[in-house]
């Protein structure tokens, strides 16, 4: 039988140890960390198109962006066409934190570091 499943397991694993490592340090879920990193690499977005960046639901990505807004790593500006419409981009201190989490660098379970690899 196909070791996919047992892969899978293995590779959720990896990344659930570092989403422990990288809590710790930087005080951030993971999901948080890559909101950040969305926002660094493409300006302010709206809340939609957040979710579909993170591949999560619009109720979780909404718990995201306000989880991370507490934090005042991130703030919302009205839309400029739609008043109805809000974006969402980094304050400076959620600039000066994804700068920081990007010049890092991590040590990551052996089968993570593999995957990562291989997607570069």
């Amino acid at each position: 039988m196909d070791n996919t499943l047992c892969r899978i397991r293995d590779l959720y694993r990896a990344i659930a140890e570092f989403e422990n490592q990288f809590a710790k340090a930087y005080s951030l879920s993971l999901n948080e960390g890559m909101l950040l990193c969305t926002l660094l690499d493409n300006g302010q977005l709206s809340s939609s198109e957040i979710a579909e960046a993170l591949g999560l639901s619009t109720s979780n990505a909404s718990k995201v962006i306000r989880s991370v807004e507490e934090k005042d790593l991130i703030t919302r500006r009205i839309g400029k066409e739609d008043k109805r419409q809000m974006n969402f981009l980094l304050t400076p201190e959620g600039q000066q934190l994804i700068t920081r989490i990007k010049e890092a660098t991590y040590q990551l379970p052996e089968l993570l570091e593999k995957a990562v690899q291989q997607t570069l």
